[in-house]
């Protein structure tokens, strides 16, 4: 069973941004699913690596578009971006060092964390991009 399983409701009609977010969500999947199997640190490690890395590339996809749009709440999002950041590349660091492993709980914290960015924060630049000819 997916820890969160893709629905319409996180669509923005954006395909570039719809796409990445599947991907997302796909990664958090198998990162879950290794975790709930009891994979050790060293098959679990690369795929936390996997989503951050990911993560981080999409944020910069996101910004670009909301740049080209000339989206009123960039910077707003942006900073939310950089929290989330911050947050999982402290856990990775953490995790590199032999601290903690992909715990469930910050699977849990970050499909949260996914779900509500994206029906907020995202939802709300979605038809900004849209009327910017971005589909």
């Amino acid at each position: 069973m997916p820890l969160l399983a893709w629905n319409d409701s996180f669509s923005l009609g954006v395909r570039a941004i719809d796409s990445q977010h599947m991907t997302l969500v796909a990664i958090l999947n198998e990162l879950y699913e290794a975790k709930m199997k009891g994979r050790p640190r060293e098959a679990t490690g690369p795929l936390l690596l996997k989503l951050v890395k990911y993560t981080r590339d999409h944020f910069s996809t996101e910004e670009a578009m909301m740049a080209a749009a000339k989206y009123s709440g960039l910077a707003a999002h942006r900073r939310e971006h950089e929290r989330l950041t911050k947050q999982v590349e402290e856990y990775f660091a953490r995790s590199n060092r032999g601290e903690c492993t992909a715990s469930i709980e910050l699977l849990r914290f970050f499909r949260n964390w996914l779900t509500n960015h994206i029906q907020q924060f995202d939802k709300a630049y979605g038809p900004c991009l849209i009327g910017h000819g971005m589909r």
